[in-house]
């Protein structure tokens, strides 16, 4: 129940004070001891609240899952281990997992058939970068961007980048995804007109130091254009991308989704 609603009900006698307050309360977090939801999190930030999987118990994490199924009847989990997934599962069948980018998915039906706006391409210098790169894509779909996926087009065979430039054109940004030494989101920033937001990876060979190598690459690439989030933060990177897409289409980052 939304603040409307909540005072139109008080003032007409429909909610008790006591309800009203105990509502007005829960708006700005739902306390569970181990947990603080925040349901009111896409008011304020056009952006619904977005769980952490890793590290949970699963007790705590079918918990946190059925007062969001709940209380807004959608929840992204990110970096959930398939244990956790089929233990939500147990309680929520309408789940949905994604092996690959380890996302865990409570979606209405009404916002699934809405369609998504703009544009927003997530490219990968290898196979193996798709892992990060799904996360990514699959939170700006969450969020209600349009996304196209350009995969395996990295610096080692630069000719399958370059016969796919128009599938950046008319982006509102990339998405570019890359390990070893990195390279593929400078190309991409020369190659285009719209921000590039770089994603290091974990993906290399001694050196490559966890993905530190590639991060360093990324951050002092002599393209403009470029902004990079941290070593595997795919989810980062979608979220950002969304704000970006919003603002090309719609000139606001706060959209109801």
């Amino acid at each position: 129940m939304e603040i409307r609603e909540i005072l139109t009900g008080l003032q007409q006698g429909t909610v008790p004070l006591e309800e009203a307050e105990q509502l007005l309360k829960d708006l700005s977090y739902e306390e569970m001891g181990y947990a603080k939801l925040d349901h009111h999190r896409q008011k304020r930030t056009g952006f619904g609240e977005v769980i952490y999987c890793e590290g949970k118990s699963l007790e705590h994490l079918q918990q946190i899952y059925l007062h969001f199924s709940e209380k807004t009847g959608q929840v992204l989990g990110t970096r959930a281990s398939r244990q956790q997934a089929e233990a939500v599962q147990e309680v929520l069948p309408q789940v949905r997992y994604d092996a690959l980018s380890r996302t865990l998915l409570l979606q209405k039906e009404d916002v699934k058939a809405q369609e998504r706006i703009g544009k927003i391409t997530v490219c990968t210098g290898g196979t193996s970068d798709i892992p990060v790169a799904e996360e990514a894509a699959i939170t700006a779909e969450y969020f209600g961007s349009r996304v196209t996926r350009l995969y395996d087009v990295g610096v080692a065979g630069i000719h399958r980048l370059l016969s796919n430039t128009d599938k950046l054109r008319g982006s509102s940004c990339v998405i570019a995804v890359a390990g070893m030494e990195g390279a593929l989101p400078g190309v991409v920033a020369g190659l285009c007109d719209v921000p590039v937001i770089a994603v290091p990876t974990s993906v290399g060979y001694g050196a490559h130091f966890g993905g530190l190598s590639p991060l360093l690459t990324m951050l002092n690439s002599c393209a403009e254009g470029i902004a990079v989030v941290n070593i595997d933060n795919g989810f980062g990177a979608g979220y950002m991308a969304t704000q970006i897409n919003r603002l090309a289409v719609k000139g606001s980052t706060h959209v109801e989704v």
